[in-house]
């Protein structure tokens, strides 16, 4: 077995020059256990820390052991250290833009605006652009020198990636267009072109939308000329941001064939984005202290007894260290497959556990397996 580079959590926390730690990987793999393991872990050893999570599954406050967590950093009680947490309101974030960028009575207009109301919560890829603004806006508070970002399952993860993109095609689509063409007109003669030429489209949209949400339409879109003109520059200099050698990447997965496929995607991906890649983390990985009784051996054991009817619990144990064995090797068999993948691409692994953790006492064990301390393995 060709051994793939390791790496444990303490080098890359210990340096001041990480700044932003980003944990990838598909649904239910235990990022989000990862992260809250990594935010402990560092406020331990002296770093300001805070855990954003954009998952909505809301299992970061479980874990960190909280009721609950909300669109504003709040410190963990019972952590060692400075350490504080948050999920991500994708709503409330985009009213915070709002509110920044505008006068009052302006951003009482557009909070109000049913238009705004549903763009603000069901816009394909506003999830994720709200995401790199909180970020940006962490970044730039200074208020911890170690951002941990816990982003959402599935490939969508990494969709923030594409969000300065995606919110540009939207910014700059036909239909948006259209509908600031009669305030941006110049002239007279300008202004009554475009009003003959607005007042057909209108015609035509009313009949399928109904007068007043276009109005709502138009409205909100008017606005977005003067308060949302820095929504590319942050988006951009965010993703630039993550590109920085002050930003690591983690990519989390399990033992497990799709999970391990989904980690390929992922590093190939951040490598094409040239996102800094610290490593793979392979979670709930199945360990045996009595691994030099290989599989077979105990099975052939178990078997011997049971054909002499004899010592039926050791026989019993003997099949389940025979099963033990077994998990334990297809797991390998999968790790060597991404590696010899992923030659170059570092790995540490926790440890399966015996319950799913769900307070600082089981996050430190998570933390403590990343860097390379010896744990018991799951019962």
């Amino acid at each position: 077995m060709k051994i793939p580079p390791s790496f444990d959590i303490d080098t890359l926390i210990d340096d001041p020059n990480t700044k932003i730690i980003v944990c990838c990987g598909s649904g239910g793999v235990g990022k989000t256990t990862t992260a809250a393991a990594v935010g402990v872990r560092a406020a331990e050893r002296g770093r300001d820390v805070v855990v954003l999570t954009v998952d909505p599954a809301r299992r970061l406050a479980q874990a960190l052991g909280l009721s609950e967590l909300d669109n504003t950093p709040r410190p963990v009680q019972g952590a060692e250290g400075e350490l504080h947490a948050m999920m991500l309101d994708m709503k409330r974030t985009f009213d915070e833009i709002v509110e920044a960028h505008s006068d009052p009575e302006r951003a009482r207009q557009i909070l109000a605006n049913p238009f705004y109301q549903s763009l603000s919560s069901s816009l394909s890829g506003t999830q994720e652009y709200m995401a790199m603004e909180k970020l940006g806006q962490l970044h730039r508070s200074g208020a911890w020198d170690l951002i941990v970002v816990d982003t959402p399952p599935s490939r969508s993860a990494l969709d923030f990636l594409d969000a300065p993109e995606r919110m540009g095609r939207f910014l700059d689509g036909r239909l948006i267009k259209i509908l600031m063409a009669p305030a941006k007109a110049g002239g007279r003669f300008g202004m009554k072109m475009v009003t003959a030429g607005f007042s057909m489209f209108t015609n035509a949209i009313t009949k399928v939308l109904g007068g007043q949400l276009l109005k709502d339409m138009q409205t909100f879109v008017l606005a977005l000329d003067t308060m949302f003109g820095g929504f590319r520059e942050r988006a951009d200099q965010t993703y630039k941001l993550l590109q920085a050698p002050g930003t690591a990447f983690l990519v989390v997965a399990t033992p497990e064939r799709d999970a391990l496929r989904e980690a390929s995607y992922f590093v190939e991906r951040l490598a094409e984005e040239r996102m800094p890649l610290a490593g793979l983390v392979v979670n709930r990985v199945h360990r045996s202290d009595a691994s030099r009784l290989s599989g077979v051996r105990s099975q052939a054991a178990a078997e011997t007894l049971e054909a002499r009817g004899t010592h039926a619990l050791t026989a019993a144990l003997l099949r389940l260290h025979a099963e033990r064995m077994q998990i334990t090797a297809r797991e390998t068999r999968l790790q060597e497959s991404f590696t010899s993948s992923h030659p170059t691409v570092r790995v540490a692994t926790v440890g399966a556990m015996a319950e799913d953790v769900h307070d600082l006492e089981g996050l430190r064990r998570v933390a403590g397996d990343l860097a390379g301390e010896p744990t018991e393995p799951a019962a």
